[in-house]
C-alpha cells in the first residue's frame, strides 16, 4: 500500500466509525478519497493542515421535528434534516428532498456532492442539502401547504440569502417552493432571495425548471463533440419521469435524437416511435399520475411494472435520472452489451461504483452526477444573481451561460484529469478539479 493510499485508508477507517450505517454517505466519500490519490502525491500540505479530514466532516448538521395536520384532523411528525457541508466558496447551496427514503445519511451523502459539484460550477456557492421523511405523493395542496409551514418554521431560522440557500429536489417543486417561500417571509418579513427554483412572478428565473435536464444534455453534446460524435439521430433512454428527465428528453428531441423510454418508481414505458413528451408532461406535471397511463394515450407502446428492467432496452445513450444506485453491475453488463455509447448521470450517484466501473472498462464515455448535472444548480447561483441585483435575464441569455457553464464543467473535468494521468476518466477529473478549488479556499481560511 502506498503513502496516498494508506492515508486514504486512516481517513475511511475513522470516517466509517463515526458516520456508522449511512452506506451512501460511504460510498459518495470512498469514490471521491479514491480520485485524490495522485493530488495527495503532488499536494502533502492538504494532509499537513487536516483538508482531507475536515472535508468529509460537515461543518453543521440541523435535525428537526415537523408537526402537522392532515385532512382528517390528525396530527403526523415527520422529521427535517438540513446539513450544512461546507461552506469555503460560498454559503451553503442545495436543494430540499421530499421522499420516504430520506434519513441523515442520504442527505449527507447529497451534501458531500453538492460541494464537488458547486465547485465545478465555477460560482461562489458552498455545498448543503435537506430534506424530509415526509411523502408528498397523494397529499392534497391543503396538506402539503401545512407541511411546508410546520418545515420552515424551524428551517428559517438556520438559512438565509448570504447563509443558506436552499433549492427543489425530488418531491420539491414549484408548489412547495411556494408553501416554504411564503411562509419563510411571513416569519422573518424578508422579501429576499433565500430560496432557488421561485415562481417567476416572485423572483424566480427564466429556465430554471428546465435547467438541469437542459444541462445534462449540454453535457452529453459536448462530450460527443469532442469525441467526434453528434447526439442527432441517436436512440436514448431515460429513467424517471420527474423534473430533470422530462427536460432532458425536451433538449435531446431537439438537439435530433429519439427518446424510446422513461419511468417512475412503478414501472416503465417503451415506445419505438418515440415517447410523446408532450403526454408525460401532461400525466406528470399536470394530473401528477403514474406514467403508466401513457399507454391509454398511445396504444402501440408498452408499459412494464419494476423500473429496472428500462436498463434492457437497447440505446445509443443512456440518461439515469430518477435516484441513487439504480444501475447496478448487471444492468451495467446488459447496456454494454446492448451497445451503449454514452452514460450521462441526471441523478445524484445513480450508477454503483461496480457499474461504472464497467462503463470505465468497456470504454464508454461516463458523465458522472456531479459534472453532468450541474446545470441545476448553476442556474440557482444565477437566479441569485438575478436576485442580488433585482433584474430579470430572459430565457435565452440564461440558457446561453448555462451551456457556457456545462461545456466548461465538461473540458475542466477532461483537462484535469489527463494533467492528473487519468485521461478520459471524467469522475477522477471531476472530482479533482471540484476539490482543488474548495481545498485551496479552505487552505486560505485557517483551520475552521
Amino acid at each position: 500500500m502506498g503513502a496516498s493510499q494508506q492515508i486514504i485508508h486512516e481517513i475511511m477507517g475513522r470516517f466509517a466509525k463515526r458516520n456508522p450505517n449511512e452506506p451512501e454517505f460511504h460510498q459518495a466519500v470512498l469514490e471521491v478519497l479514491e480520485s485524490l490519490e495522485p493530488v495527495i502525491e503532488k499536494h502533502p500540505e492538504f494532509v499537513k493542515s487536516g483538508v482531507l479530514k475536515r472535508i468529509v466532516e460537515p461543518e453543521r448538521q440541523i435535525i428537526f421535528r415537523v408537526p402537522w395536520v392532515d385532512d382528517n384532523g390528525e396530527v403526523q411528525v415527520n422529521r427535517g434534516f438540513r446539513v450544512q457541508f461546507n461552506s469555503a466558496i460560498g454559503p451553503y447551496k442545495g436543494g430540499l428532498r421530499f421522499h420516504p427514503s430520506v434519513n441523515l445519511g442520504i442527505i449527507k451523502f447529497l451534501g458531500f456532492e453538492q460541494i464537488f459539484k458547486n465547485s465545478l460550477t465555477g460560482l461562489p456557492i458552498g455545498g448543503g442539502k435537506g430534506g424530509s421523511d415526509f411523502d408528498p405523493k397523494g397529499k392534497s395542496d391543503g396538506e402539503v401547504m401545512r407541511f411546508c409551514q410546520s418545515f420552515m418554521a424551524e428551517l428559517y431560522r438556520h438559512i438565509g440569502a448570504d447563509v443558506d440557500v436552499p433549492a427543489g429536489d425530488i418531491g420539491v417543486g414549484a408548489r412547495e417552493i411556494g408553501y416554504l417561500y411564503g411562509q419563510y417571509k411571513k416569519l422573518t418579513g424578508l422579501y429576499t432571495g433565500v430560496f432557488t427554483g421561485k415562481g417567476l412572478t416572485y423572483g424566480g428565473s427564466l429556465a430554471r425548471t428546465q435547467a438541469t435536464g437542459f444541462g445534462l444534455v449540454y453535457f452529453v453534446d459536448e462530450m460527443l463533440k469532442a469525441n467526434n460524435h453528434t447526439i442527432a439521430d441517436k436512440t436514448v433512454v431515460i429513467s424517471g419521469s420527474g423534473n430533470v428527465a422530462i427536460y432532458a428528453a425536451e433538449k435531446a428531441g431537439q438537439l435530433g435524437a429519439k427518446i424510446v423510454a422513461m419511468s417512475d418508481s412503478d414501472g416503465y414505458i417503451y415506445d419505438a416511435d418515440g415517447i410523446n413528451l408532450d403526454t408525460v408532461k401532461r400525466l406528470k406535471e399536470v394530473e401528477r399520475k403514474r406514467i403508466s397511463g401513457y399507454c391509454e394515450y398511445h396504444p402501440t407502446s408498452e408499459y412494464f411494472t419494476g423500473s429496472q428492467g428500462i436498463w434492457s432496452i437497447k440505446c445509443d445513450i443512456a440518461l439515469p435520472c430518477a435516484t441513487q444506485n439504480e444501475i447496478n453491475e448487471e444492468s451495467a453488463l446488459k447496456m454494454v452489451g446492448n451497445g451503449v455509447m454514452v452514460v450521462a448521470e441526471g441523478a445524484n450517484m445513480p450508477s454503483t461504483p461496480e457499474a461504472v466501473k464497467v462503463f470505465q472498462s468497456n470504454n464508454l464515455l461516463f458523465g458522472p452526477a456531479k459534472a453532468a448535472n450541474a446545470g441545476g444548480v448553476a442556474t440557482s447561483a444565477l437566479e441569485m444573481s438575478q436576485n442580488s441585483m433585482r433584474c430579470s435575464w430572459t430565457f435565452d441569455e440564461v440558457d446561453a451561460k448555462l451551456k457556457e457553464i456545462m461545456k466548461n464543467i465538461y473540458h475542466t473535468a477532461s483537462q484535469v484529469a489527463r494533467e492528473y494521468g487519468h485521461e478520459g476518466n471524467l469522475v477522477t477529473g471531476a472530482n479533482i478539479a471540484g476539490f482543488l478549488k474548495v481545498a485551496n479556499a479552505m487552505m486560505a481560511q485557517g483551520v475552521v
